[in-house]
């Protein structure tokens, strides 16, 4: 069998209102902060990790902190992130918690088969709840304000938009051993949409591309995504990805140690930050799953500049 990703592993985004975003991401969609940490490059800025109440590779919606101004949307991005729960009627009951605390969504519809509804954080972050059909296991968090079986699962579908597919579709089928669907036409009425699938598919492991000439090209800013990230199951199979890259002479990052999971970065042709990060070792490895994200955890080699790190951080409550 030749080498598979086995689905989303995480989406990182950029908001440049640390608190509010902590207030939204856990008090209105009531996910669980898992990881309070800070971005590994530019150690002035929070990365905050959000998932489901076991952290599971899969659910992990993550957020750099940078005082930037809003996105300028457009194509060469990632214009839209899924996010999965577990029945058509909770999209509905979403629906009716996002008219009750004012956040911004469209109409519960139907999209590729499937239930769905369109929504926006207050920087105009997209996303789309959608029904997964009950296919995927559920790891509710006990302290969440939303009941159990209305709980966020995790990520899945991730749409970007590009001008042409035809070199991305390349990579995504012939480099990363997706496979291609079906297609169905942009609910925006911009284009349309090619599903491409990995492993053993569903919404958790599935990549859509909107194919927009018609846009201008976005920018990143507040409200974007950096970057959305493929599973691996371990170092072995990421070291086989490493390598699948280099013969095929696609420039990447080679692989990053970043504690939690390890990772290999590179750009589809379009421009899209792409990466390929580990299951393991997870969040829990430094810090006990029950007490995930109450403090700030560091990396061993950050640990010594703890002092200096803390003190540049503005508080977040």
């Amino acid at each position: 069998m030749s080498l598979q990703l086995t689905g989303i592993h995480h989406l990182t985004a950029i908001t440049a209102n640390a608190p509010e975003n902590l207030r939204f991401y856990t008090e209105t969609l009531g996910l669980r902060l898992v990881k309070k940490t800070v971005n590994q490059d530019d150690t002035t800025a929070y990365h905050l990790f959000y998932a489901d109440g076991r952290a599971t590779p899969g659910t992990d919606l993550t957020f750099f902190d940078w005082p930037v101004g809003p996105e300028g949307r457009g194509t060469h991005s990632i214009s839209r992130t899924g996010l999965r729960v577990g029945s058509a009627e909770t999209v509905r009951w979403w629906k009716d918690r996002f008219d009750e605390l004012k956040v911004t969504s469209g109409e519960v519809t139907e999209i590729d088969g499937r239930t769905a509804l369109d929504f926006e954080d207050a920087e105009g972050q997209r996303f789309r709840l959608v029904d997964d059909g009950g296919l995927a296991p559920s790891h509710p968090w006990e302290k969440s304000p939303v009941p159990a079986e209305r709980q966020i699962k995790g990520l899945g579908p991730i749409t970007i938009s590009v001008p042409d597919i035809t070199n991305t579709e390349l990579v995504l089928t012939h480099v990363m051993n997706m496979s291609k669907a079906r297609t169905y036409p942009s609910p925006d009425g911009e284009g349309e949409v090619n599903v491409f699938t990995m492993g053993e598919g569903g919404p958790a492991a599935e990549l859509h591309v909107a194919v927009q000439p018609g846009l201008p090209i976005a920018r990143q800013g507040a409200g974007a995504v950096h970057h959305v990230a493929f599973r691996a199951p371990d170092n072995a199979a990421l070291t086989e990805w490493t390598e699948r890259l280099n013969g095929f002479r696609l420039p990447s990052s080679g692989e990053v140690e970043r504690y939690y999971f390890r990772s290999l970065y590179f750009r589809e042709p379009n421009g899209v930050l792409f990466e390929i990060a580990t299951d393991g070792p997870g969040f829990a490895v430094d810090e006990p799953m029950e007490t995930l994200g109450e403090s700030l955890s560091l990396p061993p080699f950050l640990e010594p500049k703890r002092a200096q790190i803390e003190a540049r951080l503005k508080p977040l409550v």
